[in-house]
């Protein structure tokens, strides 16, 4: 294939062409690599966040880019947490992010004989040993960092192990008889023979392969030994021909081991290139933890909403076109940061502006009567469904005497700068007329129950000459016409922008992430009310509730067979930020 840039792909040249597309030009301008061929290997042990997605726009942009190929593959190496139900999940999000692997989708467990092969010609050449010792001992040999009398972290020489100098007859001897089965879990394991006296303490004789008796998702119980992560990945790279090894940041201490292994093994020499994680704030980017989350049923699933795993982003109603935009903006870097959730909720808006079509919805319903409108008489409008969309045309809502307007949109006593309804105040209603309020109605608790008004009949619609300034336009629906749904409002899962800073309990205990968790996440709204039009709605139609922000049908159903909505973000509300500075 050619290795000229293409310019499919680069709408963001210059966030996306930056050191990585760099290094792959070199590379194929010294000759070091005549194609380009990425791959994206997930762990099948969770399902996929947005940091992931940041990875895996990378690989594949940039084989797009180049005019190469992008692998899919599973790197299956650990039965104990892997599934089948995380292989589905993962494929299912990759492509609905829009990227297609075609016939090219690889899974490590597919390997496990070469990688054998390949152990073997290792400890042939004298670079393995099988060891004895355990676990514990293994680390305890190896050492650790300890920082000095002037706090510059040192790493003391680690001990060679017993087991070290076993020759390699005995060697092969034992690591056959490992994949026997002839010894318990833990009993040996495969170690790499490198450098005990290594700065890096991942070159401290890794171990290569462990005994375990899982059952493999795929392979069963064919194997009890199993490939370590740092092992069969630059191998199973190398197998696939892969020319450029795209990683977070956290794996650029591994890779003087991944190029050890490719050496000893003598195989195609894949190269790898490390780029910063995304941080997200308000949020954690850790499997292990969003797992915890799932688990501790912090959260209703891996797709809850407020989760930044990619199902929970589409059920919340996040698009593909903006999480792609979002990665595209914020670049690829080589030192981390924290990215400003406040900036994927820009993108997104950016996006839903363009696409949602507008409808009217009442979340916290108050009711409104038009003392001059004809009990019974009804009116349809034309509303706008899409402004930015002209194709998007116009839809008719009925008018009556009987509404529903937000219960924030009136106050008995209005506090200053506040322009919707009180008491003498006149406001618009949306598509419709302008109105102004006389009095208004309690029950016996105090609570404000109904508000009453006129109309102006020569208003309709804002079309008819009016002099009368106007501060505030409110939106409605006919409390006969409209039908009822279930809003659920979600804010930030966490309280705190940085979670995964754990502060000490006031009890003197470990503190946890899940201490930062926001008690006010989610808000259900059970007696909402929109347009007709929200009750045919499919799951992930997407809307712009006018004033209120953008909500998406959920596959969910609520009470009564009601539809439920997610608000998937805010608009802008000028009031809100008054409020907030008050």
């Amino acid at each position: 294939m050619a290795a000229t840039e293409s310019s499919a792909g680069s709408e963001s040249e210059s966030s996306t062409t930056n050191f990585i597309s760099e290094f792959i030009k070199e590379d194929l301008a010294s000759g070091r690599y005549s194609y380009v061929h990425t791959r994206f290997p997930p762990e099948p042990n969770g399902w996929l966040h947005i940091g992931h997605c940041k990875a895996f726009c990378i690989d594949f942009d940039m084989a797009e880019r180049f005019g190469g190929k992008c692998n899919l593959r599973f790197d299956d190496t650990n039965p104990e947490k892997e599934d089948i139900s995380y292989v589905e999940a993962i494929k299912r999000d990759v492509k609905w992010m829009g990227y297609d692997w075609e016939d090219r989708e690889y899974y490590a467990s597919d390997y496990y004989e070469y990688l054998y092969d390949l152990a073997v010609k290792i400890i042939k050449k004298g670079k393995a040993y099988v060891d004895d010792l355990s676990d514990t001992e293994i680390s305890e040999y190896r050492g650790t960092a300890v920082a000095d009398k002037n706090n510059i972290t040192m790493t003391p020489p680690g001990r060679n192990s017993p087991y070290r100098d076993r020759s390699v007859e005995e060697n092969l001897d034992l690591f056959a008889r490992m994949r026997a089965g002839e010894y318990p879990d833990g009993a040996r394991t495969l170690r790499a023979k490198i450098d005990m006296a290594h700065p890096n303490l991942l070159l401290r004789d890794p171990v290569m392969y462990r005994i375990r008796r899982e059952s493999h998702y795929r392979t069963g119980n064919t194997w009890c030994i199993y490939p370590m992560y740092d092992f069969q990945h630059p191998l199973s790279d190398a197998k696939e021909g892969i020319t450029h090894s795209l990683c977070s940041l956290e794996y650029e201490i591994h890779r003087p081991l991944y190029e050890w292994f490719i050496n000893e093994a003598e195989v195609f020499p894949s190269r790898q290139i490390e780029f910063a994680r995304l941080n997200l704030s308000y949020t954690v980017m850790s499997k292990r933890w969003l797992l915890k989350l799932v688990q501790d049923k912090h959260v209703s699933g891996w797709d809850d909403p407020r989760m930044p795993t990619i199902a929970g982003l589409r059920r919340r109603g996040y698009t593909p076109e903006a999480i792609r935009s979002f990665v595209s903006q914020i670049g690829v870097a080589k030192t981390d940061s924290m990215v400003d959730i406040a900036f994927l909720e820009y993108c997104l808006r950016e996006d839903l502006n363009r696409r949602s079509l507008r409808v009217m919805a009442v979340l916290k319903p108050l009711k409104l009567i038009i003392e001059n409108w004809d009990a019974g008489k009804t009116e349809e409008l034309e509303a706008v469904n899409n402004p930015e969309d002209e194709a998007a045309g116009t839809r008719r809502v009925v008018f009556a005497r009987e509404l529903w307007i937000e219960r924030e949109d009136f106050e008995e006593v209005p506090p200053p700068k506040y322009f919707r309804l009180f008491p003498g105040n006149s406001v618009r209603l949306r598509y419709a007329y302008i109105i102004t309020c006389t009095g208004f109605e309690k029950d016996s608790d105090g609570n404000i129950t109904a508000v009453r008004c006129t109309y102006d009949p020569q208003t309709r619609g804002g079309n008819a000459q009016d002099n009368r300034k106007i501060k505030s336009t409110i939106h409605w629906v006919s409390a006969a016409h409209s039908v009822p749904f279930e809003a659920r409002l979600y804010d930030h899962l966490f309280s705190v922008e940085r979670p995964m800073d754990i502060a000490a309990r006031t009890d003197g205990s470990s503190g946890d992430f899940t201490d930062n968790l926001n008690s006010n996440s989610l808000e259900v709204i059970a007696n909402a009310r929109g347009e007709p039009c929200l009750e045919s709605a499919a799951p992930g139609d997407r809307f712009q509730f006018e004033r209120l922000g953008y909500f998406v049908r959920d596959p969910d159903t609520g009470a009564g067979g009601r539809p439920v909505f997610n608000k998937t973000t805010g608009l802008r509300d000028t009031w809100a930020k008054i409020q907030k500075k008050t």
